[in-house]
């Protein structure tokens, strides 16, 4: 499951609402992004 997060009031977005509309169900913004996870880097030695 893909989740997106509003730009302007940051909260999560489900995919399954953005099946009907392209805003954001709580503030009405149209800027949607999908947060990315952080990559921990581990050096081999």
């Amino acid at each position: 499951m893909v989740s997106y997060k509003c730009f302007d009031c940051n909260k999560k977005v489900a995919d399954t609402y953005l099946r009907k509309r392209i805003r954001c169900p709580y503030c009405g913004s149209k800027m949607l992004f999908k947060p990315r996870s952080t990559i921990t880097k581990v050096i081999a030695r």
